[in-house]
Order: C-alpha cells, then structure tokens, then sequence
C-alpha cells in the first residue's frame, strides 16, 4: 500500500469511528433508552436485566450506523483534504479522483461484507435474547395469546425433513390452525399434508380430517384422506410460542425455510423477501454511502465538519425516507418485494457514479 493510500485510510478512520460512536449514541438515546424507561417504570425491570438488554440492543443498532458512519468518514476525510489543498497537490501529480478514493472505496466494501456476516451471524441471535430477556425477566413470561403464522421445523442432521405451516395457534383451546406440513428428502419435497386443525391430546399432536399428497417429479403422484394423524415432532405448546422467531430474529437459511412454509400455505411471503433482500441491501450500503460522501467533500466550501456532519445527515434522511417509502409500497403489493428493498440502494449508487465522475473532471 502506498504511503497516499495509508494517509487518505488514517483520515477516513477517524470521522468514521466518531460516526459509529456518535450515530449509536443517536439511535440509543432516542429508542433504547425510552423502552429501559418504560420496562423500570411499568415493570420494574431490574439492574442486570437493563444491562443486557442495552448490550444486546446494540448489535442491529451498529448495522444501522456503519453507512451512515462510512458516508460522514468519507465525505469529511476529502473534505479536509480539499480544504487544506493536499487533494489538488495529489492530483497534479498526476492521480485521479477515482485512485484518491480507491482506499476509501475499498475499506467501505470491506465494512459492507463484514456488516453482511455480522447481520446474519449477531444480529439474529442477539435480537432473540433480547425479546427473551423482555419476556422471561421483565414482563415475568406474560402470555402473548394467540399466536399468527406458526413455523416449526423438524431438523435432523442438519438437514430439514419436515416443515410445519399453521395459520394460527390458539393457547387457550391448544389447537393449531389451517395446517400444512411439507415432508422432505435431499432437500426435495415428496409429501404435502394439508388439515383444518390439530389437538393437543394425552401429550401429542393430533391432525383431524386431513388430505396427504404424495409427490415426483411430474406432480402429485397419490391422494390419500385421513380422520386422524399424529404429529410426532412437533413441541409441546407451552413450546411452541418460545420458538417462534421473528423475521429480525432469523439467519437467511431460517427465513428461506419460513418462505417455503408460507408459500406452500399460499400465505403472503412479502415481509419474509424483504427481510431476505435487507440483510444484503442495508450492508451494501455502506459502499454505496462512500461512492457519494467521496466525492462530495470536494467541495471546498463544504470543509468544516459541522457543515459535512450536517450533510451527512441530510442524506442519510432521505436515505431511509426513501426506504421507507419504497418498503410501503412493497408489502403493498404496488411493487415487488425485493425492488421495494433494493430502490434506494440503486438510487444512491446512481448518483454516487455521477458525484465520482464529476469529481473526476
């Protein structure tokens, strides 16, 4: 690495460490501290509990901050460069806009994979003990009633064998509704059972009035009805409320399974490809933030930090407005899914190449 690259890398660190720090103070000082003052007020939530929560609050919060960080570290490192002539004297030398951002570019797409590995492999887990530590300590294990869209899988050696779709689950009779269970073999479906209702009985579940198809290649290959069937892997009820993720909770491989279950229930997969295509949108974005903050400090009249902190802000705004608008229309059904997730990413980048290539002029 050149000594430019390492200069250029030590003066987008710094702005981008304080927008990590800063961004997060933001988001905790505005959300997660108003939900610790209500569960010490409403549920007298007790000192250890507060303290895990706030810990474990902090992952998805991080997700969140690394673009806006990248987008403030990139756009006040050139800033500061513009602003003190060391951008001018490097391209006389010779060097592009575009080569003068490539360590900046790079780190930004470094930041990107690591927030993709940290958002399937943290977050997930660190968003379940959360709601189980709300659950369990603070709210002392309140029963939440009537649970919509049960999942349960059946998993051995690693691979799914069954997968259970129930439209709603109804403590107080123990009985799920509207069930569909898919039967798998190497990861292929080969039996499809559909029935109206299943009974907790003497320790079991039990299916009443069902239809089993049995399935190849061409399509189903037999029908077969049935007054009453077991459900041998499926957990107890006081389980089966416990096991129940939400789509923030869930890996990729979780949320693919969840899709398939739904799909095979003809329910409505829309939030499922969303959360899918947001665990890969939200991440990229901190390239796409350095693609627009680089060029954007070459302005010279905008190198004070508090101006630059101030634009950051104004961007990532429209950012996340744009996000929530276009995620609106996605479980709206007014656009697909996935493009409702991918608008402002694709937007963004657009303008960060017309930024870069202006700068480069």
């Amino acid at each position: 690495m050149r000594i430019v690259d390492k200069y250029i890398l030590k003066e987008f660190l710094g702005p981008f460490l304080f927008g990590v720090a800063a961004f997060t103070a933001i988001f905790v000082g505005s959300d997660t501290l108003m939900k610790i003052a209500e569960y010490i007020t409403k549920y007298g939530a007790s000192t250890i509990s507060v303290i895990k929560i706030f810990g474990l609050a902090l992952p998805q919060i991080i997700v969140y901050t690394f673009p806006m960080a990248v987008l403030l570290g990139a756009l006040m490192c050139f800033s500061r460069l513009s602003g003190s002539s060391e951008l001018i004297v490097m391209r006389t030398s010779g060097q592009s806009f575009f080569r003068l951002a490539t360590p900046v570019l790079l780190i930004a797409l470094v930041i990107s994979f690591i927030a993709v590995a940290f958002n399937e492999f943290v977050v997930p887990w660190s968003n379940l003990q959360y709601q189980q530590v709300v659950n369990m300590e603070i709210r002392k294990n309140i029963n939440p009633g009537v649970t919509n869209h049960v999942v349960l899988r059946d998993v051995q050696d690693g691979k799914i064998i069954h997968l259970l779709y129930a439209r709603k689950y109804e403590p107080d009779t123990k009985t799920l509704s509207n069930i569909t269970i898919q039967e798998f073999q190497n990861e292929k479906v080969v039996r499809v059972e559909h029935a109206p209702e299943a009974t907790w009985d003497n320790g079991k579940w039990v299916m009443k009035d069902g239809v089993v198809y049995d399935l190849n290649d061409e399509g189903v290959d037999r029908m077969i009805h049935f007054s009453n069937q077991v459900i041998n892997y499926a957990q107890a009820p006081d389980q089966i409320q416990k096991e129940q993720k939400r789509e923030d909770q869930m890996t990729v491989r979780e949320l693919l399974q969840q899709k398939k279950a739904f799909e095979s229930a003809h329910a409505d997969t829309s939030n499922l490809v969303m959360e899918i295509n947001r665990r890969f949108s939200l991440p990229l974005a901190s390239f796409i933030f350095a693609l627009i903050g680089a060029p954007l400090g070459v302005q010279k009249q905008r190198s004070s930090s508090s101006v630059g902190f101030g634009i950051s802000v104004v961007i990532i705004f429209i950012y996340y407005a744009t996000m929530t608008f276009a995620g609106s229309l996605g479980r709206g059904h007014i656009i697909a899914p996935s493009l409702a997730v991918w608008i402002p990413n694709i937007i963004a980048l657009f303008a960060g190449f017309y930024l870069i290539r202006r700068a480069s002029d």
